[in-house]
């Protein structure tokens, strides 16, 4: 295990490793290293930690002293300086007509040294450009030509997602990023879509692309068949996010459908394990409790008819057990009235009769002559369709039962509604 901290320069992505000796460094502080580019100015994001031998890249450089306040103002000038030096050094390459970009200008803690970052397509020569910095700094000067991906490093802004770009944030190093992790992911493939500020593929392409790896291993193959809960069918497609699978199944009149099942339910076994899956599913449903305040959905909103079906009807007492059974030699067809004059009969003032009873009033009511009947106003009484006159029913015998009509009777009524009959029409009696 060696101690190190872990400082910053210009609130760089990258964190570097330094030997902090006998100094007593916290986070947040400012110290002062020595580097490739000289003595510079460094923020320190990690205290004194110890980690393991192959972290580190030996040999580690000394931290030289804890920042003063002298160095902290000695940074702002220089800061200063190189915005005064940008405007120059662009001058300087028009003047020279050279085919190049200035990216940033930065200088050392000691201002021996000044750096000019430049992108160009192709091979630059420019030594005289060299010599005129020169003369207008009187310092050493450094021309650095670096990449597209390192311009948006330094300058930043913002990504396709909205926020900072990652190489600016947190990106230590540049990892190589291929077409092929966009294919993986089902991504459009078009260079607005999948491409940085720099014009490169986007770094966060690999950052997910082990786990696409993986899923990829573990869910069926495009174009193969594959048993399913409902039959074997055909891979069309695979969703590495909601890790479910979409198939093609032929059903035997011909048809095709496309369903979508997870990728743990396809191959051997498939519609066991879909089974147990949905009993497993409504056994934990049962067994959940219910929540504070929760209330069955019978009895919120039941439809208004069927809670009006729930109230109590009001009915008569029920009879005594095996008082309605019917006599042994005792026709059916006598039961009938009696069990249609147990039913609940509306509340009137006259007593209640059967079939029988009233048309034998109104028979012995016919006979009678025309003083004696009670004054009320003349009904017209429908005749039968055939233009024969009926003959009045015989009254049963007083104490027998009475006997229902006829089926042909009822169906006469029954055609009676649907209007006059044409004579000579079909069912007619014959003359």
């Amino acid at each position: 295990m060696v101690k190190v901290i872990g400082v910053k320069f210009r609130n760089s992505g990258r964190v570097y490793y330094f030997d902090p000796g006998d100094l007593d460094i916290q986070a947040g502080q400012g110290v002062v290293v020595e580097t490739a580019r000289g003595v510079e100015y460094a923020d320190v994001t990690m205290g004194v930690t110890e980690v393991e031998d192959d972290k580190v890249v030996s040999p580690l450089k000394p931290v030289q002293r804890i920042a003063t306040d002298e160095d902290l103002r000695m940074r702002q000038y220089y800061w200063d300086k190189e915005k005064e030096a940008f405007p120059i050094c662009e001058q300087k390459i028009a003047e020279h007509g050279l085919d190049m970009k200035l990216v940033n200008v930065e200088y050392n803690l000691t201002g021996s040294k000044v750096v000019f970052y430049f992108t160009a397509d192709d091979r630059v020569d420019f030594r005289e450009l060299v010599k005129d910095l020169a003369y207008v700094f009187k310092t050493r000067i450094e021309l650095r030509q670096i990449g597209v991906r390192d311009e948006a490093k330094m300058l930043g802004g913002l990504g396709p997602c909205g926020r900072p770009v990652c190489c600016k944030q947190f990106l230590d190093d540049f990892r190589p990023v291929t077409i092929k992790m966009a294919k993986e992911q089902n991504l459009a493939l078009s260079p607005t879509k999948i491409s940085g500020l720099c014009g490169r593929l986007m770094c966060c392409l690999q950052y997910e692309e082990s786990c696409y790896e993986q899923m990829h291993k573990l869910m069926p193959k495009t174009g193969k068949e594959i048993e399913t809960p409902d039959g074997v069918g055909i891979v069309v497609e695979n969703n590495v996010i909601t890790e479910r699978t979409k198939v093609k199944l032929t059903a035997e009149d011909g048809t095709i459908d496309i369903r979508e099942y997870p990728y743990e339910d396809l191959g051997p076994g498939a519609k066991e394990r879909a089974m147990e899956r949905a009993a497993q599913a409504a056994a934990d449903a049962l067994n959940e409790p219910a929540g504070e305040g929760f209330t069955p959905l019978a009895q919120t909103s039941l439809p208004r008819q069927n809670r009006d079906r729930r109230q109590p009807r009001r009915t008569e007492p029920a009879q005594a057990k095996g008082s309605d059974k019917q006599p042994k030699g005792e026709p059916k067809a006598q039961n009938k009235p009696q069990q249609k004059a147990d039913k609940p009969q509306p509340k009137t003032d006259k007593p209640q009769q059967n079939r029988g009873e009233r048309k034998e009033n109104q028979n012995r009511n016919a006979n009678k002559p025309k003083t004696d009947r009670q004054s009320k106003p003349d009904v017209p009484v429908p005749k039968a369709e055939t233009g024969e006159t009926s003959a009045p029913v015989a009254a049963p015998a007083s104490g027998a039962a009475a006997v229902p009509f006829s089926r042909k009777r009822r169906s006469n009524n029954r055609r009676r509604s649907f209007g006059p009959r044409t004579p000579g029409g079909s069912g007619g009696q014959k003359a």
